[in-house]
């Protein structure tokens, strides 16, 4: 079993920048695939990005690719999502989720933190 915490997250303008965080606690944070997804008011969760026990492998929906990066310190047990460029659309409760090595590409995450809000204004 493992823990997830989100932090980061906030209001900001279109075209700003802000880095959400997810700090993990309980079985090793190495072991488990990493994601980010996200809820928009009346829509449902989607897949934002996700990245590999390693840090070596990634991927994105394609709405944020070249906008959004995330990453890994497995010596903090800490993953990250650099949102850069931010729209209106981004705006959502972004939640941390984690998984076995498979949901790589099921994205059928099986452990989620609380979520954190982050809005976006035009």
């Amino acid at each position: 079993q493992v823990q997830l915490d989100e932090s980061g997250g906030g209001l900001v303008q279109a075209g700003d920048s802000l880095r959400l965080s997810c700090a993990a606690s309980g079985r090793t944070f190495s072991n488990y695939v990493m994601g980010w997804l996200r809820q928009a008011p009346g829509k449902e969760r989607e897949f934002v990005a996700t990245i590999s026990g390693s840090g070596l492998s990634t991927d994105y929906t394609d709405s944020v690719k070249g906008r959004f990066t995330i990453s890994r310190d497995n010596a903090k047990n800490t993953m990250y999502l650099q949102m850069n460029s931010l729209k209106p659309e981004d705006t959502a409760v972004y939640y941390c989720a984690a998984g076995d090595r498979g949901v790589y590409f099921t994205r059928k995450f099986k452990y989620w933190g609380q979520g954190t809000q982050v809005t976006v204004s035009s």
